[in-house]
């Protein structure tokens, strides 16, 4: 038993070295940073004057609340969207194989790229987008210079390309359904509807909370499609900033690198808090 044991911590050896030092270390470092100010060659133990400053920083309130606004919207819309879809290509269309490729296909493309191309479709003036509004004789706003359009552009960014993700790991959840459930309930002379919610979300449970704490936390870290969608800038009047977005300033363009591990903490702890949450909303669920 005990040479098996040498074994095995021998394979994980590797493993654990990688995670130590590419994962466990820099958490604690950055924690360690928030504590202290100056360049990042010269840094100073200053106690907690870097969460005061970035607790009474108005443009981290506004990150924090763009971050927030962003996950709570996003999230539960391309979820119940990548369902719909999952369920309906899964039911009703004869080649599943072409259109899982087809919708995985945005997930394997960079987001820089994704977002070059949206931002053509988004502009105020030849954006596709607007076109089409204004064939259908409806409000055509900017939405990519007009500050108060700039958090509904992100959104709808962020749900076409959360997309992808979803609809594939839900197509192989339905697939492991058992389909003698449906012939069961086929015999007893069940609905569409009733099967899709007595049979299907039920047994989906589980793959909608792994669905849930991916979209939450990649939600939560949002950076990528900000930078792409707005040029590398965070909106007008930073309207479109995020949390990781302000992280980033503050730490490269700024040059505080403690007052950008501050907020990387306070954004950790958020996130911990939120799929804690989450986690035990859909363990209820999933009990009942």
């Amino acid at each position: 038993m005990r040479s098996n044991q040498k074994k095995a911590w021998l394979f994980l050896a590797p493993t654990i070295i990688f995670v130590t030092f590419f994962s466990i270390y820099p958490i604690l470092r950055a924690f360690v940073m928030s504590f202290q100010s100056g360049p990042l060659i010269n840094l100073n133990w200053t106690g907690f004057s870097n969460y005061q400053y970035i607790f009474s920083d108005p443009e981290f309130w506004r990150a924090i609340r763009n971050t927030i606004l962003y996950a709570l919207i996003s999230v539960p819309v391309a979820l119940a969207i990548s369902i719909m879809l999952a369920w309906f290509i899964f039911s009703k269309v004869k080649h599943k194989s072409f259109f899982e490729t087809t919708f995985f296909m945005p997930y394997v493309t960079s987001t820089i790229a994704i977002g070059i191309v949206f931002r053509y479709i988004f502009n105020g003036e030849y954006g596709m987008l607007n076109f089409l509004l204004r064939a259908l004789h409806l409000p055509a706003p900017n939405w990519i210079d007009d500050p108060s359009m700039s958090l509904t552009t992100i959104i709808i960014f962020g749900v076409w390309t959360s997309l992808a993700f979803n609809i594939v790991i839900l197509m192989g959840a339905l697939r492991n359904i058992d389909p003698n459930y449906y012939t069961i309930a086929d015999m007893y002379g069940a609905t569409g509807t009733e099967r899709f919610w007595r049979i299907t979300m039920p047994q989906l449970v589980p793959t909608i909370a792994f669905l849930l704490t991916m979209n939450i936390i990649a939600a939560f870290k949002i950076y990528t499609s900000v930078y792409a969608l707005f040029n590398g800038q965070a909106g007008v009047g930073n309207s479109a900033t995020t949390a990781v977005f302000y992280i980033y300033n503050k730490f490269q363009i700024v040059g505080t690198p403690g007052v950008a591990m501050a907020a990387t903490v306070i954004l950790f702890l958020i996130i911990m808090f939120v799929t804690f949450l989450q986690r035990k909303m859909m363990k209820k669920i999933g009990g009942r």
